[in-house]
């Protein structure tokens, strides 16, 4: 049973197609249950998000979805949260929503995975800021303000690969992720990045499955053509492994699935 938990609207400004067409072809592509968890505002980089006046309408647009189509799919209500410390608004934490992705984007406010600023890894220690990465993945993770935990090695986005053991790199980030009670999300968007491959790599999912931390599916779709893309490569990575169940949440609350 397919569920796709992390896609995108035309509020963040980053984003095309409209939210019945994305929904339209979530269905056709077999998904029961869809999310939306759009860029949460905050007062940083506002421009790659939406504004907390916006946030009203955003949740109103996809409750009423949820009634148009809650005899074709279930549809879900979340954020996607950029983790930054002093940059977190209670406003968003509070919402009223299914889900909260908890999601790193920024290591000092250095945006490492826009293209626009892709020159300064050439000032940049590779393994140190693949360490510094997974070092705020952990303390994201230990506030247990999240529930779901956004393309975990999304450092990788541009192939500057460290020299040290991946694993090794990021076992106290899983080790808080597990602690948290915090599902880790398979997200196929790194298919379409010059990295080529699903976030997370199959060693740190492998990892993930041995501490027994859970796992959802997300297309992190910001146009049609990306709702569902590539998805029976992270649904087969998961069998592979192991895992027989995912997660969905409503109003917060973990709901198993069978994959």
């Amino acid at each position: 049973m397919k569920v796709d938990l992390h896609n995108h609207t035309t509020l963040c400004n980053h984003a095309t197609g409209t939210i019945d067409k994305y929904i339209q072809k979530a269905i056709k592509n077999g998904v029961k249950y869809y999310g939306f968890s759009d860029h949460a505002p905050m007062d940083f980089e506002p421009q790659y998000r939406m504004n907390f006046e916006q946030m009203k309408e955003y949740e109103d647009d996809i409750k009423q979805a949820k009634k148009r189509y809650k005899n074709e799919c279930e549809i879900l209500l979340g954020y996607e949260v950029d983790y930054l410390k002093g940059h977190i608004d209670e406003r968003v934490l509070n919402a009223d929503v299914d889900y909260l992705i908890g999601s790193v984007h920024f290591i000092d406010k250095w945006g490492f995975d826009n293209p626009e600023f892709i020159g300064k890894y050439a000032y940049k220690d590779i393994d140190e800021i693949w360490q510094e990465y997974f070092d705020t993945i952990e303390e994201m993770a230990s506030t247990k303000l999240f529930d779901i935990v956004g393309h975990i090695d999304l450092i990788k986005i541009f192939k500057f690969m460290p020299k040290k053991d991946i694993s090794l790199l990021a076992a106290k980030a899983l080790k808080a992720i597990k602690k948290a009670g915090m599902v880790m999300e398979l997200n196929s968007a790194g298919f379409r990045k010059p990295i080529g491959e699903a976030y997370p790599s199959l060693d740190i999912l492998k990892e993930a499955y041995k501490l027994g931390i859970e796992i959802t599916f997300g297309s992190d779709a910001h146009a049609l053509e990306q709702v569902c893309q590539n998805y029976d490569k992270i649904l087969n990575m998961a069998k592979n492994v192991g895992y027989t169940k995912c997660v969905i949440f409503k109003k917060r609350k973990k709901v198993f699935i069978d994959i």
